[in-house]
């Protein structure tokens, strides 16, 4: 991979990375959505990810990968939803990750098959995230993925507490 040097100090890649994050998720969870909106949350994730990759860890990697996919979802595009999902689940079954994270990246891929209209290979998916988030230890995340995994095939999002 081509190395890029930016002379920005990391904190703050990192704070960069984590502010666009939350940006991508304030137009994930907005109504009514404009075609700009939706513009500016594909370019919010991959930015994110950027600064991720400049100071982050294979856990951030995977999460960013996992957040470009949800928004290319959201907006109906199939192919890019799923290429980020696949990057989400490489790196968190090279890197060990938790199963939090590994079952959120087979619900990204489940999403995406929805929207191939893939049922047999979203069902495969959704199995898979199923059984890892039997695996989740603390409550509050186990729940939160299984919120979001039951919304794969209605295509909404599950309500922030």
């Amino acid at each position: 991979m081509t190395e890029l040097k930016l002379h920005v100090d990391a904190e703050v890649h990192k704070k960069l990375a984590a502010d666009l994050f939350n940006a991508t998720w304030d137009f994930i969870e907005k109504p009514n959505r404009s075609e700009a909106d939706d513009e500016t949350m594909v370019h919010a994730a991959h930015a994110s990810r950027f600064h991720w990759g400049m100071a982050g860890t294979p856990l951030h990697f995977a999460r960013g990968e996992w957040l470009i996919s949800r928004v290319y979802a959201l907006t109906g595009r199939a192919e890019p939803a799923m290429f980020h999902a696949e990057k989400s689940l490489s790196l968190c079954l090279r890197h060990q990750l938790n199963d939090f994270d590994t079952g959120f990246a087979y619900e990204a891929l489940a999403r995406a098959c929805e929207i191939q209209g893939d049922a047999a290979r979203r069902d495969e998916y959704l199995a898979l995230a199923l059984q890892a988030a039997q695996r989740v230890e603390r409550e509050n995340d186990r729940t939160w993925l299984l919120e979001n995994i039951h919304t794969v095939s209605s295509g909404t999002l599950p309500a922030w507490d």
